[in-house]
């Protein structure tokens, strides 16, 4: 039986390099999703919302491979940022940040699987924020990215040169929220070693 990796499948969708920005189309997708507000660090929701898309995701994964016969591995963490002012992210005002976090899926996952999934997973898990997690298509387009290596507090640089030097001299404006991809496990991972994809969709400048 094959494992399907998205990484693997839509490579430039899930890979990037250190210090360079690259334009790129992102095809519509579909996630595991759930919402919240305020510092990662210290927000309980935070961590319920990633155990509760985790638990969700594995369970989606068995029913998978138990119906349709088909296996993938899990995607990695995701996160779409925002906030009224995007300051706050050169800023590092965590407790103005709204977030959504999600995890990718495969096409052949449909919404009655997802229902299924869910069940399961509020019943084993007993984790509340199972009823949150949605399933959602997100189509971004075309985006802007890159890799950063290191801790995420140190991601404001890239961010601000992302904004302020390359998307200006590409004749490109933000739109739509920050994307991040956290490609490392930040329990077992360095920070200095911790490999994040940064993306920010846009359109050109003019169009704004």
């Amino acid at each position: 039986m094959d494992n399907y990796d998205v990484k693997k499948d839509r490579s430039s969708c899930y890979s990037a390099k250190q210090a360079r920005f690259d334009v790129v189309d992102i095809p519509r997708m579909w996630f595991l999703m759930a919402d919240g507000h305020g510092d990662p660090n210290t927000s309980p929701r935070y961590v319920d919302v990633v155990t509760a898309l985790y638990a969700t995701s594995y369970a989606v994964r068995a029913i998978a491979k138990k119906e349709l016969g088909r296996v993938h591995t899990v995607g990695p963490l995701e996160g779409l940022w925002s906030a009224p002012e995007l300051a706050v992210f050169h800023t590092r005002d965590k407790d103005a940040w709204d977030w959504t976090l999600m995890i990718v899926q495969p096409d052949w996952i449909t919404p009655e699987i997802v229902a299924v999934a869910a069940a399961q997973a509020l019943e084993t898990k007993k984790i509340s924020a199972v009823a949150d997690v949605r399933f959602e298509a997100l189509h971004e387009g075309t985006c802007v990215q890159t890799l950063h290596i290191g801790p995420y507090d140190d991601e404001a640089p890239t961010i601000a040169r992302m904004h302020d030097e390359f998307m200006p001299a590409e004749g490109l404006s933000p739109r739509d929220r920050h994307h991040e991809i956290y490609l490392s496990d930040a329990r077992r991972t360095d920070p200095s070693k911790l490999r994040t994809i940064l993306r920010q969709p846009v359109r050109p400048a003019h169009a704004t």
